[in-house]
């Protein structure tokens, strides 16, 4: 059976049962314990993404987007661990999951596309080689049937000659290549879960738009949820169904992609927007958000983003608390911007 009709035949159940997430994270909390303190990368952390759903997790570096996605993975070594919280996959909890259970899991139902694909794949190894050994290491499928899931695979996110680049090794390829090598080993075992951390940062604007159409149909295709770490908001407005914004390990807005990039309601949300380069004010200069992201061992009281907020006053020492101004949008802000969003 052809990766093609793997994906349709997966696409169709996912439908049937469509009402039940892929991906369940409630109130997670990770923690990196230093000798300077606690630094709390995951602030109590909640989402939800369906399948064949993509949910672009936006902010600054250091915000925990991708301590997040480590998190789901089970991959924080110490002195970092998961305080408390569910991350429920398909319904099993991922916290109380053995080592050896999550190990099956990763590349197999769950994967991740990193930043660098060189973080992905073996420069000593041809590309066929670490294909063949992804798909053997969960299923039991000779060299030759690997073989051509891995051709497939690369014929689905529009490798041309998929043949030649089999044979080749990663520094063979350009950069935009290898990162399409690296979401084709992503998608090879039709996981139901691929969490894509600023996979398109380090490449050139033609070849990142090239990609990011590739990802949105293959999820579209085959069913596949997807959360994309990024700190451009630009990005994920042509890619992601939803959009959750975080700031200082906590998620402060979320919503609709339109919605959240049309009527942004946190002031960090317009913040971030305010900041992208646009055609509609050449020449004029860039917004840019005052300060820098507070280091997050020892946090003050209240809101995080206080001290850079133009909107902060004295309500703002208290801790905000998540509001569902509509149904499918949450926001954690005492002063939201709701009459720019006409609410």
């Amino acid at each position: 059976m052809s990766v093609a009709e793997d994906t349709l035949e997966k696409t169709s159940s996912q439908r049937d049962g469509s009402a039940v997430p892929t991906l369940v994270v409630e109130n997670l909390k990770t923690h990196f314990f230093t000798r300077a303190g606690a630094v709390k990368a995951v602030d109590d952390v909640s989402f939800s993404v369906k399948a064949g759903e993509i949910l672009g997790l936006a902010g600054e570096s250091g915000s925990g987007k991708s301590i997040t996605g480590f998190s789901v993975l089970g991959l924080i070594d110490p002195p970092g661990r998961i305080v408390s919280g569910a991350i429920r996959f398909n319904g099993e909890d991922l916290v109380t999951a053995s080592p050896e259970r999550l190990q099956d899991l990763r590349g197999n139902r769950i994967a991740m596309i990193f930043q660098d694909p060189m973080m992905t794949l073996n420069p000593v190894l041809r590309v066929d080689t670490q294909m063949i050994e992804a798909i053997q290491a969960h299923r039991k499928m000779d060299r030759k049937a690997a073989r051509q899931r891995a051709y497939d695979a690369l014929e689905m996110v529009g490798i041309p000659s998929p043949g030649e680049r089999l044979n080749a090794y990663p520094h063979q390829l350009s950069g935009g290549m290898r990162q399409r090598v690296a979401i084709a080993i992503a998608f090879l075992n039709e996981p139901d879960l691929i969490i894509a951390d600023e996979p398109t940062t380090a490449l050139d604007v033609t070849i990142q738009a090239q990609i990011l159409h590739e990802a949105q149909a293959l999820c579209r295709r085959t069913g596949t949820a997807m959360i994309w770490i990024t700190h451009d908001l630009a990005v994920v407005a042509g890619l992601a169904d939803r959009i959750a914004v975080m700031y200082a390990g906590r998620i402060v807005e979320t919503g609709q992609t339109d919605e959240v990039i049309d009527h942004p309601l946190h002031p960090y949300s317009v913040g971030l927007l305010g900041s992208v380069p646009s055609a509609n004010k050449r020449g004029d200069r860039l917004n840019q958000i005052p300060g820098m992201t507070p280091s997050l061992i020892g946090l003050p009281s209240g809101c995080a983003f206080k001290a850079r907020c133009p909107r902060a006053d004295d309500h703002c020492d208290a801790t905000p608390e998540v509001i569902e101004e509509m149904p499918g949008r949450e926001i954690r802000c005492h002063h939201p911007h709701r009459q720019e969003a006409g609410a």
